[in-house]
């Protein structure tokens, strides 16, 4: 039976509520939706939804190294945005990330975030290589 095993990272932003940075089953790999905060808790971007993603994505990248990953193994993304029409611009961002490798992909538009500011929050399942 494979072991669950919760993953933080030290360096991320402590949870603003009852959860972890991920959690390890076997050899699945569940993120947390990420937000485009530094350590302290600062949004990054600004107004900018293209720079808000990309922090996200550095964030998801920390994690993802914590659990031995990287953007190539990651399975399935989950995207929420406050105003889907941002989708052309944080696409160019993703594909700086993910290169070639596509995983499958849902978009959410949503009315409101955690953090004030927040446009765009991102999770993800990613397979853990042998």
């Amino acid at each position: 039976m494979p072991q669950k095993e919760e993953i933080r990272v030290d360096h991320l932003i402590e949870p603003i509520s009852h959860y972890t940075d991920a959690t390890r089953f076997g050899d699945l790999l569940f993120i947390s939706g990420c937000g485009p905060v530094d350590a302290e808790g600062n949004l990054i971007g600004g107004d900018d939804a293209a720079a808000q993603t990309r922090q996200v994505l550095l964030n998801m990248g920390e994690i993802l190294t914590a659990a031995g990953a990287t953007f190539a193994d990651v399975l399935k993304v989950i995207v929420y945005l406050l105003d889907v029409d941002d989708r052309t611009i944080i696409n160019p961002v993703r594909e700086e990330f993910f290169g070639d490798h596509r995983p499958c992909s849902t978009l959410i538009g949503i009315s409101g975030m955690a953090i004030p500011g927040m446009k765009v929050e991102i999770e993800a399942i990613a397979g853990i290589p042998s």
